[in-house]
Formats: structure tokens, C-alpha cells, sequence
């Protein structure tokens, strides 16, 4: 089938190399020439496991084609998949002007019949608008718009695609429905047909429920830490429970990322303009700024005075095996240590060139080993599976002090007392 993706961004480039894998022929447009020469090259923009190789995969049996040229993607194209951003704005709603752009030429470049389809995180009834706009802009063509919301978490993106829980697609005629149907059968996923705002909803309402199990499992952390008792095993005995489930209930720092900041605020938006407060989601944005402050008091409490003390980060992404920098923990937290007069060195194995463009004052280290060497404290922000591995043996003896602050609780309480740190966790008995 012949598939337009109109935006390289992370949901874009992700769909668009999972379709052509599947056989599809897709044509990939973004208005950014740098980025289109740049995929052209083989050079990808973000970093997402096996995603480079499946592009130039692709590409060599062109499956896969990267341009500019929007008019000729959408004539080619049976299918056309909008994936452009929709950053916040500053009141927490979406930013549509992108979407509403790209509608008004494909409206304007259609020469035969297509189904539009909004994969972008939008609010309810952006897909009322989007026709809309190319009704104005189309007096001749027939279209349907649909909705297909995207679940791809950073780092597994390509197994969710290709495997995923679900599909979700909103339509609103057989024809359409048909289509998209044909579109995902090679998956063998179930799917969700339903009217365009359930979609819609579907996406919002699933990020804001796991942002808001985070949040949950953070104030039962908190709850934890003054009673003595221990986050993990009260989430392994929650996660037991068929009902509640076990993933996301991993207490730490909080949530970052592009995803679930923007969307618990676009929904609690939402809600508000319909006059449905929607204050659970409120609660959950707070504990999770909350536990930010709180994870700098646990190093204020570690060092007393931070003003000219030396702090190791290790992990800057606000997740492992990404690059994405977005909404990361880390970033507010060596904020507010600069703020107090803190030296801070850091490492991440894959987001370090994101972060030398927004911490100028930060010294960016070769590997974790080097964070450690002089600095007064370690603190873990992003859970890599490699600062795992470490010598803690080497790492004790190149830290000024045995002091490890872990966000991410990615090491055993029990064994850091026994090799001789000083070492704090979240929701965990400091032994």
C-alpha cells in the first residue's frame, strides 16, 4: 500500500520505517530540508534501538523515501498519516498550528480519494477540525479523516509497533475502516474500531492513567520513608494483584519524557474547558514535581552545604536507551544544584550532545568512572543498565566521600551499606 507520514519526528520516522518493514511503500515528509538531507545520508536524528538499521534496510530496497516535497507524497499516497508536533503551549494546551498546516495541503495537493489519518497526540475533536479545514480547502476530492493514536515507548518503539497491546482506530465510514484494517492485518494485533473521539480520548486518557500509577507509587514511597517500610515490596504485593498489574509502579524521581508531562497537562486542559475538573490529575502533576524537590533535599541532606561541592550525575535522558532529553528529572535536579553553588559532572551513554546544548556550565564526562573521580556524591537519574555493572569497589574509591543519592533505586540497599556507602534510595529503609 502506498502510505504518506507527513513528519520525521520521533512517532513519524518510528511508523513510517515500521510500515515500509512491512512491506508498505512510504514516503516519509518533513519541511526541515536539513533533517530530509540528513536521513538521505543514512545520519538519523534521535536514537532508538534497531531504528538505523531498519532505515537504511529500507531505503536500499526503497521501500522508504525521505523528502520534502509534500505535494508529491500526498498524490502518491492512498493513506496519509499525519505526525507532527503539538508542543504545549503556556496555558497547557496543545499547539495545533502545525496540524491545521499540513491539513490545508493535503486538501490542496489531493488528486483522488484518501484517507487522512491523525496520529499526533491531540485533544478530543482536533479530527472535527482537521476536516473542517480541508473542506475549505478541497471543493472536489472525496476523504475520510480518521484517528490512529501511537503507544510507542522510548526505547522499545519498534517492538511496539510491531507488536502491539492494541490498535486503536477512530473512523467514520466503512471505507476508511476497510482500509486501515487492510493496513494493520499483517500485525495480527487486536484492534479497536470505534467513532474518531473515543480515539482521540483512548491516547490522553492512557498516558495520563500511567502517569498518574507513577504518581501514586511515589506518594506511597513517601509514606515508605517515614515508617520505615520498603516502596519495592509494596509494589511487588500491588503488582500481584491482576487488577493493578506490576509495571509503572517503580517509585523514583518521577516521570519525564515528551509524552506523559504534555499529555497529563493537555488533558487536565481539556477537562477544564468542558467544564470536567478534573483535579485527580492535578494531584498527579504535583507529586511528581514534588519528587524532584524531594530527591534534592535527600543530597542536601547527604552534603549540608552544596555551595562549591563537586556532584556526579549519572543519566541525563529521562529514561534508558534514549536520547531524549525532555522534561528529564535530571536536568531540574542540576539546575537547582547550580542554583546552590554545586559543581556538577556528568554522564549519559546516549544524551549527552542534547544536554551540552542546554547546560553550558556542566562538565560532560567520558563515562561513569569519570563522574565519580573528585566528586563529593553520586546521584543515579536514569536507571541505564550499564551503571549497574559498575566496579562499585573503583567507584568508591574515586568519589571524595562513599556517598551514592539514587533516584532510580537501581541498587541493592543492602549491598551498598556492605561495600561501605553511604547511600540513600526513594521509599527504602536507609540501612
Amino acid at each position: 500500500m502506498n502510505i504518506a507520514i507527513i513528519g520525521t519526528g520521533y512517532v513519524g520516522l518510528v511508523s513510517g520505517t515500521c510500515f515500509a518493514e512491512l512491506g508498505n511503500d512510504v514516503i516519509c515528509v518533513d519541511n526541515n530540508e536539513e533533517k530530509i538531507n540528513a536521513l538521505n545520508k543514512g545520519v538519523v536524528p534521535i536514537y532508538e534501538p534497531g531504528l538505523e538499521e531498519l532505515i537504511k534496510k529500507n531505503r536500499r530496497k526503497k521501500k522508504l523515501v525521505f523528502t520534502c516535497d509534500i505535494k508529491e507524497a500526498v498524490r502518491k499516497s492512498k493513506i496519509i498519516f499525519i505526525a507532527v508536533g503539538t508542543p504545549p503551549k503556556d496555558n497547557g494546551d496543545a499547539d495545533l498550528k502545525y496540524i491545521e498546516e499540513v491539513s490545508r495541503n493535503i486538501a490542496k495537493y489531493m488528486n483522488n480519494y484518501k484517507v487522512i489519518v491523525e496520529k499526533s497526540t491531540v485533544p478530543v475533536e482536533t479530527n472535527k477540525w482537521v476536516k473542517y479545514i480541508m473542506q475549505l480547502n478541497n471543493h472536489k476530492v472525496d476523504f475520510d479523516v480518521a484517528s490512529n493514536p501511537e503507544f510507542l515507548k522510548e526505547g522499545s518503539a519498534i517492538s511496539d509497533f510491531t507488536h502491539p497491546d492494541r490498535v486503536a482506530l477512530g473512523v467514520e465510514s466503512e471505507r476508511a475502516k476497510k482500509l486501515l484494517l487492510q493496513l494493520y492485518e499483517p500485525l495480527k494485533a487486536p484492534i479497536v474500531v470505534t467513532d474518531i473521539q473515543s480515539a482521540e480520548i483512548i491516547k490522553h486518557a492512557s498516558n495520563s492513567f500511567l502517569a498518574a500509577k507513577i504518581s501514586f507509587i511515589n506518594a506511597v514511597a513517601n509514606i515508605c520513608e517515614k515508617v520505615g517500610a520498603d516502596v519495592e515490596k509494596v509494589a511487588e504485593g500491588m503488582g500481584m494483584d491482576k487488577r493493578i498489574g506490576e509495571s509503572f509502579l517503580n517509585a523514583g524521581v518521577g516521570y519525564g519524557g515528551s509524552c506523559f508531562p504534555k499529555d497529563v497537562k493537555a488533558f487536565i486542559r481539556i477537562a477544564e474547558k468542558l467544564d470536567c475538573g478534573f483535579e485527580l490529575l492535578k494531584d498527579v502533576e504535583r507529586i511528581n514535581e514534588k519528587q524532584k524537590k524531594l530527591l534534592f533535599k535527600k543530597i542536601e541532606q547527604s552534603l549540608w552545604i552544596l555551595n562549591g561541592k563537586t556532584i556526579g550525575i549519572l543519566g541525563i535522558a529521562f529514561k534508558p536507551n534514549t536520547d531524549d532529553i525532555r522534561c528529564a528529572p535530571a536536568i531540574d535536579i542540576i539546575k537547582m544544584l547550580q542554583g546552590e553553588g554545586a559543581k556538577v559532572r556528568a554522564y549519559d551513554p546516549k544524551a549527552m550532545d542534547h544536554a551540552k546544548k542546554i547546560l553550558p556550565n556542566v562538565d560532560f564526562c567520558k563515562n561513569s568512572y569519570d563522574v565519580a573521580r573528585g566528586s563529593d556524591a553520586l546521584v543515579v537519574m536514569t536507571e541505564w543498565p550499564e551503571f549497574k555493572r559498575l566496579s562499585l569497589t573503583k567507584i568508591k574509591k574515586l568519589l571524595n566521600h562513599p556517598i551514592i543519592i539514587d533516584g532510580r533505586n537501581l541498587f541493592d540497599a543492602k549491598k551498598m551499606k556492605k561495600s561501605g556507602f553511604k547511600y540513600t534510595s526513594v521509599g527504602r529503609p536507609d540501612l
